[in-house]
């Protein structure tokens, strides 16, 4: 394809982890025009604000990578944030996209909006099949408002918003705060501080049996701007307008005990592991179905194992930053 590397392109979201990969991702292409907000600069929960941003701002493509993440305790702990600023973010940023004639949009989304219990590997049209994993209901809601947000523009205004499910995700710019982060930065953390202050053990949260797929963010980056660049009738031919939304992950799953221990190997760490069940689980086993991208043309580059050594030489040099957020 050829890309008009003079386009204006909106990455909303460009501080956090997925933000910032395709921001280097789109630099790495070429592309010149990069437009950034941080928080401070611009409230995507404030409708006024984000409405006066897109109509002083030529924007051609908008990556919609905001929003409130965290893990299984913050969900707990913060169901009305989770729901409402999601909700917010991608109501405010989508509507304001359509009211000032951006044409392209990519929304971000989770493999959480699939059910609980759903047939795995979880396929796209598995949505709204059944019933949500509780711990993370609030933010899945908002998060599949999102989708119907992006295939209701497109109905009835034939806009061209795509939406991207990727699987958990982890790399660069992780967040490794000690209560709310995923499990990934989370352990990897917990192992490092462990080695440091040489403890013979590290407890891990719920039993370890349930099984998890893990995506680097720069393979997340990848397939997003893969997605966008997509001619429209390939999309189209492969995506149904009442299923706008593609699963993005590595084709490859492990049990959380498989993962503590590849993350305990990377950091290094050799004392016991101890896994407490009383703990929540969350769901047995979240396994996307990413066959529907892949015969789209990408596939992902980053092994587990290569991937959470790159994650943690990450947080090593940013651990003085990290150990003050």
């Amino acid at each position: 394809m050829t890309r008009n590397l003079d386009q204006t392109i909106f990455v909303a979201g460009h501080r956090g982890m997925v933000g910032a990969a395709i921001v280097r991702k789109l630099i790495a292409l070429g592309y010149r025009n990069i437009l950034t907000r941080s928080h401070a600069e611009l409230d995507l929960t404030n409708q006024a604000a984000v409405h006066d941003f897109f109509a002083e701002n030529n924007i051609d493509q908008v990556y919609l990578a905001a929003a409130k993440v965290g893990g299984i305790h913050a969900n707990n702990t913060y169901p009305a944030e989770f729901i409402y600023q999601n909700l917010m973010i991608e109501a405010n940023v989508i509507h304001a996209a359509h009211s000032h004639k951006v044409q392209k949009l990519l929304f971000l989304g989770s493999s959480c909006i699939y059910p609980k219990l759903a047939e795995q590997p979880m396929r796209e049209d598995s949505l709204l099949t059944g019933t949500l994993e509780p711990t993370n209901e609030p933010y899945a809601i908002a998060k599949i408002a999102g989708i119907k947000l992006c295939e209701s523009y497109n109905r009835q205004y034939g806009r061209d918003y795509r939406s991207v499910m990727p699987t958990n995700l982890y790399g660069p710019g992780d967040n490794y705060h000690p209560e709310n982060s995923h499990v990934i930065p989370a352990l990897i953390r917990r192992f490092h501080e462990a080695k440091t202050n040489g403890d013979l053990q590290v407890v891990v949260w719920g039993s370890g049996a349930p099984r998890r797929e893990f995506l680097h963010v720069d393979d997340m980056a990848s397939a997003s701007v893969h997605v966008m660049e997509l001619a429209l009738d390939v999309w189209q031919k492969q995506v149904s307008p009442m299923c706008s939304h593609i699963n993005v992950g590595s084709g490859v799953d492990c049990t959380i005990k498989e993962l503590a221990n590849s993350i305990a190997k990377a950091v290094g760490y050799q004392g016991d592991i101890v896994f407490d069940p009383s703990k929540p689980d969350g769901a047995p086993r979240k396994w996307m179905d990413g066959s529907t991208l892949q015969q789209l043309g990408w596939q992902a580059n980053y092994t587990l194992t290569d991937g959470l050594l790159d994650a943690y030489q990450w947080f090593i040099k940013n651990t003085k930053q990290v150990r003050q957020a």
